[in-house]
């Protein structure tokens, strides 16, 4: 099948702000390791959220590389019974995962009503800036304004 004939492809934002499904349990993890390291084709951008946004796809060794090595950084960090930090756009056929940093939890699920952005994304498309396309709200702008007498 022809993609053009498909309609457009999501952009990064598009799915990002889609909606997605968490993995709650540790088992589930490692089913979709395994999907992923399946899938490692050097189609897979991996982006660091605050770091240079990358506009290169990781080759299939680094991708595999990155899946082991934040597999074992999850587990250390988050030392609980549940992974409940990884979010998967399908569970079946990933192409879009965010990882929350076990060290900047805050509330992942956006129910204290800030953002708190993942710590990292693996995608099939070419991401963007995450922190300049999601500044903080306006209450929080205020607050710093506040805090520091900058414009108001």
């Amino acid at each position: 099948m022809n993609p053009a004939s498909q309609g457009p492809v999501p952009d990064f934002l598009q799915r990002f702000e889609a909606g997605s499904t968490g993995i709650l349990y540790w088992e589930q993890l490692e089913r979709l390791w395994t999907l992923l390291r399946d899938r490692a084709d050097g189609g897979w951008y991996v982006y660091a959220v605050g770091d240079t946004v990358p506009v290169e796809p990781v080759s299939a060794e680094d991708f595999r590389r990155f899946i082991d090595e934040v597999d074992t950084l999850l587990r250390q960090d988050h030392d609980e019974d549940y992974c409940g930090i990884v979010y998967v756009d399908d569970r079946e056929a990933p192409e879009f995962v965010k990882i929350f940093d076990p060290n900047n939890l805050g509330s992942s699920c956006g129910s204290s009503g800030l953002r708190v952005l993942p710590g990292w994304v693996l995608s099939r498309v070419p991401p963007v800036d995450l922190q300049a396309a999601m500044p903080p709200t306006g209450s929080r702008r205020r607050w710093w304004q506040r805090l520091f007498g900058g414009a108001k």
